[in-house]
């Protein structure tokens, strides 16, 4: 890691008060998020370097950050495995603000469906495409800054697409929790109904999703699994992998689910 008394710091100072928080009123842990932008931690995945040396850095981070701030260690999962999509297929301005720590990602990929089967709708009028979906098992929902959401194609057929979704469009809302009891990962079910948003939030090609979920996505899972053992995966990460299957109707979607399911064995 290039700087890892930044993230010591933190942890001292930061995380670890969060923790306490998070642990005993279930509260997100906001503060540590914005000390971990600050500290430059969270755009690491942003890399330029080669052969994968950001993402390496971004599981040691979240290896560290697991024993004092599980919740944190959670929500840093799912921003890192997000912001590789985003790096690779979002807008400039985009890009910019994950990389400077100033923009918190999350992952919207598992519909609340019977069998992970794909229930959410995509339609396209004009230049606006309209979102449909019940997502579950969402990282920060309601917290984060953005979604990497999957749906069906828009106009071709079979695969996903995937989309960036700003957490303030309208039409975006996070169900009150059924028990009201909070999870300070703040991981819930994120509603579109629907959202709407330009077309060119799209990340990657229509009906390419799968293939950039198992370059983007599946290369973080495995050194997660690698760096913190496969048990600290967090569940989001896990529903993912058992769903794909059925989620996925095209070959690469069928190969992320395969190697996803392996690497969580």
């Amino acid at each position: 890691m290039s700087n890892p008394s930044a993230l010591q710091d933190v942890l001292d100072h930061v995380i670890a008060p969060a923790g306490e928080l998070a642990r005993q009123e279930g509260k997100f842990p906001r503060a540590a998020v914005a000390a971990l932008g600050r500290a430059g931690l969270l755009g690491l995945t942003c890399s330029t370097e080669p052969e994968g040396g950001g993402l390496a850095r971004a599981a040691e981070v979240v290896a560290r950050v697991l024993p004092v701030c599980p919740a944190t260690a959670a929500v840093l999962q799912s921003h890192y495995a997000a912001a590789t999509v985003v790096e690779a297929y979002g807008g400039r301005w985009l890009r910019g603000e994950v990389a400077a720590g100033r923009h918190l990602c999350t992952l919207a990929l598992v519909e609340d469906g019977a069998g992970g089967a794909v229930s959410s709708t995509a339609r396209r009028t004009g230049g606006v495409v309209a979102l449909r979906a019940h997502k579950r098992d969402v990282v920060a929902a309601g917290e984060a800054d953005s979604y990497v959401w999957s749906s069906p194609p828009v106009a071709s057929d079979g695969g996903l697409t995937l989309w960036g979704v700003p957490a303030h469009a309208p039409g975006l809302f996070v169900p009150a929790s059924a028990n009201g009891v909070p999870f300070a990962s703040a991981t819930s079910t994120v509603v579109a109904d629907p959202v709407r948003v330009p077309a060119e939030a799209m990340l990657g090609a229509d009906g390419e999703g799968s293939r950039i979920l198992l370059d983007a996505v599946l290369p973080w899972l495995l050194e997660l699994c690698a760096v913190i053992g496969s048990d600290a995966v967090h569940p989001s990460l896990g529903a993912l992998a058992r769903s794909a299957s059925g989620t996925a109707r095209s070959g690469d979607g069928q190969a992320f689910a395969a190697a996803a399911a392996m690497a969580l064995r």
